[in-house]
């Protein structure tokens, strides 16, 4: 497995260091296979939640934190996520075994989780360098199975009934989005601010509902060592039910943003995809409309643009928490960037430009 495709571990970064003989000595009493020596690492990556690989002797073990300082209203609900993978343990959508949830903060700080450690490759670059158009394909062909997958499953039946409201999606992630923006956002942006406006006023009137996962993209998936196959979708913290076609769109946002958009947010914009082995967005759209049963995709450049403008929103609360000292990556402070590109992007599309 090459180096760029293996999840990337650094030291525990200072803001995120954490008691480690009292974690190890809780492990060791509450989590199934786990005995010391230990050694704790942090994976570099993730813009939100802390994540760290624990390596013993005999299995190694992820854990999953809060960030720390002072965060945003509803965001990092690390118990969601638990309870989420538990629940799709089984199905068609692969997930990481969950082995213990710790709601005692006085542990490491905050509430945290344990799951399996799986191995395998993580693609940050959506143009899946070092590999072969075959597997490209295989593996883009298999993450939008995936999220059709997820959208078939009947959540009331795997006991997720009251995970979410199941109305109103787009309209709450609306109000939710722009007040999380408007929080954390350190300079006026007109094209953020147009986008907005655009979007309240052409929420379209067909609601659906499924189990959505919130960041469903190729850097959230683990790939098999030795195959184009995806072993597990991570990083569920923004899992709810949902509108399915909000989450399609930012799966598929890829194919409006340019290569150097960043790790997140690079895309395949003036990219010949069929030479890298890749599908068009309409056969991607295809390919989901027969997982799920569809006959076209509706409303596809509003939900391409709220997924914009959502993302826009995310990077900017990224790069608010790195300049408070608290974000989870080195790179954070880019974000600002990608935020502008990424709003401007949205406001182009939605009207045409």
């Amino acid at each position: 497995m090459e180096a760029s495709m293996r999840p990337i571990l650094v030291e525990v970064l200072p803001q995120h260091r954490l008691e480690e003989p009292r974690l190890f000595d809780y492990l060791a009493a509450h989590c199934p296979g786990f005995a010391r020596p230990a050694r704790l690492r942090q994976f570099q990556g993730g813009q939100s939640n802390p994540t760290f690989l624990i390596e013993t002797e005999t299995q190694n073990f992820v854990l999953r934190k809060k960030p720390p300082g002072t965060l945003l209203p509803s965001a990092h609900q690390i118990d969601r996520e638990y309870l989420i993978q538990s629940a799709l343990a089984g199905t068609d959508v692969p997930v990481a075994p969950m082995l213990h949830f710790c709601a005692d903060p006085s542990i490491i700080g905050t509430a945290f989780y344990v799951m399996a450690h799986i191995e395998g490759r993580v693609f940050h670059d959506v143009m899946m360098p070092g590999i072969t158009p075959a597997d490209r394909g295989a593996i883009q062909r298999n993450l939008i199975e995936t999220i059709a997958a997820l959208h078939n499953i009947d959540y009331a039946t795997r006991g997720l009934g009251h995970y979410g409201r199941p109305d109103q999606y787009v309209a709450r992630q609306m109000a939710r989005w722009s007040k999380q923006y408007q929080a954390s956002q350190t300079e006026s942006l007109p094209a953020m601010d147009q986008l907005t406006e655009w979007l309240a006023n052409h929420i379209p009137e067909h609601d659906e509902s499924a189990i959505v996962h919130g960041d469903f993209r190729l850097g959230n998936m683990m790939i098999a060592p030795d195959s184009p196959r995806i072993l597990a979708v991570l990083d569920w913290e923004l899992s709810t039910l949902g509108h399915p076609l909000a989450d399609l769109a930012y799966c598929c946002m890829s194919y409006h943003l340019p290569p150097g958009s960043g790790p997140a947010m690079a895309g395949y914009q003036g990219v010949d995809v069929s030479a890298l082995g890749l599908m068009s967005e309409q056969q991607a759209l295809d390919l989901y409309c027969t997982r799920t049963g569809r006959s076209h995709i509706p409303d596809w450049k509003f939900f391409m643009g709220f997924s914009l403008f959502r993302s826009a929103a995310i990077v900017e609360g990224v790069y608010a928490r790195a300049l408070a000292g608290n974000a989870a990556d080195e790179r954070a402070n880019r974000m600002h960037e990608v935020c502008i590109q990424v709003a401007q992007t949205g406001w182009d599309l939605v009207r045409g430009a």
